[in-house]
């Protein structure tokens, strides 16, 4: 089982999903698909494939190096598959929570995996089990696989979508049936999903770099509200929902998105070096060199340099055979952490006035001991950057993030965060400036083109769980004050 470093502080990764029909491979492809796929989950993999006559399953706690080697077509085998990267936000880190799960309905086998949050699962399973339901496990997915198969509808599709209007929040899911391929989006697409041609067959992804590694034809991405149905007839188009305007989460491109991806016709690599540029025209700074907190902030530090003419360098060493998993047993284990993960070049930092870009800053424990190391490397001064606006406000869309009284800008000053982080001098992005590198600068504040809720507080759905959380705890506040 793999452990994962609490003192980390970034944002933790959603989830991944993959699917192939129409390939004799397709295990296999589908392994490949999540290997590149990896960087949204390293909690747990799965993949379920249909051989004709019936469902085969593997899933398992760890990476998919670690487990889906060898000869695939002779574990799973069939000319379809599904499969998913597990990063848990609902449901503990356990064999039963792990995806895709399968159930054999009254209309046949489906099994479904998804990337994203289910913002009403909670009285939603709660309303499924006083029907008589029986939950095998406690992650939100599950409520898809109850109400897909308590829906009167008699075609399949008619039985997602009908599920589909029953749950709120964001997600990409994919399904798998013995005819079908099914992949499903949200209804304003805050979650990712891909379409893409491999020979005769199709495939779908979280992302455009898991079609590139097998050598897939990107087609398009799946649509806000829409329900992909592949079969041997072809492609099917459903409109799940009346068509809105989309909204997919700003935070793809800010940190989760592989930066070879493209979204939305966008290279993620350019629009992050475009942070880059805004935030030199923003936050300018006097410095000697520009340094990336490796390695989700480089396009923005080589953009930053760029657009300021103050050189580039590598002045932190990532270690990038630690990885994301090593355990953190005790206080000088988590102090320690920085120096396993990062290491300061002395030859670039040493009497150097020096700007830190990073993607962002959550909580802030890690930015302060990046900060300190690179101090006791020999810095003269630190400019600290974030290539994201002020993250202020927790996400509920499938992000792990810190809650609000963790989060390091709604709780600080900005006087107070130079003092806590330690730095000559400290700069975010602003939400206009990341509207104008992705491309579409901000028109409405009350309708955006993107959901930035984390930077903003202005969430694009229902908080139905959440809301209920907090009217329970105004009720109990409220009969304390009685006593």
């Amino acid at each position: 089982m793999a452990y994962f470093d609490n003192d980390d502080d970034k944002p933790r990764e959603e989830c991944g999903v993959f699917g192939v029909f129409g390939n004799k491979e397709a295990s296999l492809l589908t392994a490949l698909g999540l290997h590149a796929l990896q960087h949204r989950g390293q909690e747990a993999c799965g993949i379920v494939s249909f051989d004709g006559k019936r469902f085969n399953s593997e899933r398992h706690m760890g990476l998919v190096g670690e487990h889906f080697g060898g000869d695939l077509r002779q574990r799973l085998p069939g000319h379809s598959a599904i499969g998913h990267n597990r990063y848990s936000t609902q449901g503990r880190p356990m064999l039963r929570n792990i995806q895709p799960i399968f159930a054999d309905l009254a209309i046949g086998g489906f099994a479904v995996a998804h990337n994203g949050n289910l913002t009403n699962a909670r009285q939603v399973r709660q309303q499924l089990v006083r029907d008589g339901a029986i939950f095998q496990s406690t992650m939100d997915t599950e409520v898809i696989l109850h109400l897909v198969a308590r829906s009167p509808k008699k075609r399949f599709v008619d039985r997602l979508i009908d599920a589909m209007h029953q749950i709120e929040g964001g997600y990409a899911l994919v399904g798998l049936t013995g005819k079908k391929l099914i992949g499903a989006r949200d209804p304003i697409g805050l979650r990712p999903l891909v379409l893409g041609r491999l020979g005769t067959g199709y495939v779908l992804a979280s992302e455009t770099c898991a079609l590139d590694i097998i050598g897939a034809e990107f087609v398009r991405e799946i649509e806000n509200g829409e329900v992909v149905v592949i079969s041997e007839q072809g492609l099917e188009s459903f409109r799940a929902f009346a068509p809105r305007p989309p909204s997919p989460c700003a935070f793809e491109y800010v940190y989760f998105a592989r930066p070879d991806s493209f979204i939305q016709g966008r290279s993620v690599y350019e629009v992050r070096r475009r942070m880059g540029h805004q935030l030199a025209a923003e936050t300018p700074a006097d410095a000697d060199v520009i340094v990336p907190v490796p390695d989700s902030g480089v396009p923005a530090a080589l953009g930053f340099s760029e657009a300021s003419g103050i050189p580039f360098q590598m002045g932190i060493i990532r270690n990038h055979y630690v990885g994301r998993t090593f355990i953190q047993p005790t206080q000088l284990g988590r102090q320690t952490a920085i120096s396993k993960k990062h290491s300061p070049n002395r030859a670039a930092l040493e009497g150097k006035r020096v700007i830190l870009v990073d993607d962002s800053i959550v909580r802030g424990n890690t930015s302060k001991k990046i900060v300190q190391m690179v101090r006791e490397a020999g810095a003269r001064e630190i400019h600290f950057r974030s290539a994201s606006p002020p993250i202020l406000n927790p996400d509920f869309y499938g992000i792990d993030m810190a809650g609000k009284s963790e989060l390091f800008a709604a709780n600080h000053t900005h006087e107070e965060m130079v003092k806590e982080l330690k730095v000559e001098s400290l700069g975010f992005l602003s939400v206009p400036g990341l509207y104008k590198a992705i491309g579409e600068p901000l028109r409405n504040s009350m309708i955006p083109q993107f959901s930035d809720h984390c930077f903003t507080g202005e969430y694009p759905t229902p908080l139905v769980d959440y809301q209920q959380d907090q009217a329970d705890k105004e009720r109990q506040l409220s009969l304390l004050d009685d006593v």
